[in-house]
């Protein structure tokens, strides 16, 4: 339960950090707003992600995983269909922004699972 609550405020930083960082995604939100942005998103990727992923793996193989930056990128943008205060100005933004929350995602888990171990 913990750890899901620690995702969903991790989502939501990463897609603030991605919206300071990255021209074109605005988040106009409080931070009420940004705990809701991050469980939508969590929820996103919980749920549509792994299908999406499952039947693009043949385009995942050809493309030696980049076509993941897509699909993150693509995972933004219907985020950006659920919530009314985030924007995001086309696919390339929506691709940098998948990119950004992927890392700051991937940082985090680097350095929280050998505090869990």
């Amino acid at each position: 339960m913990m750890r899901a609550l620690l995702q969903v405020v991790l989502n939501g930083v990463a897609l603030l950090i991605a919206a300071k960082l990255i021209p074109g995604i605005h988040f106009t939100g409080g931070l009420l707003y940004l705990l809701l942005a991050g469980l939508v998103l969590g929820l996103i990727n919980l749920l549509v992600k792994p299908v999406v992923s499952f039947f693009s793996f043949p385009l995942i193989v050809v493309t030696l995983g980049l076509f993941y930056l897509l699909i993150n990128g693509l995972m933004l943008l219907l985020a950006d269909a659920l919530l009314s205060q985030l924007e995001i100005d086309g696919c390339l933004p929506a691709i940098l922004g998948g990119l950004v929350i992927a890392l700051v995602n991937w940082l985090v888990r680097a350095f929280t699972s050998e505090a869990e171990e």
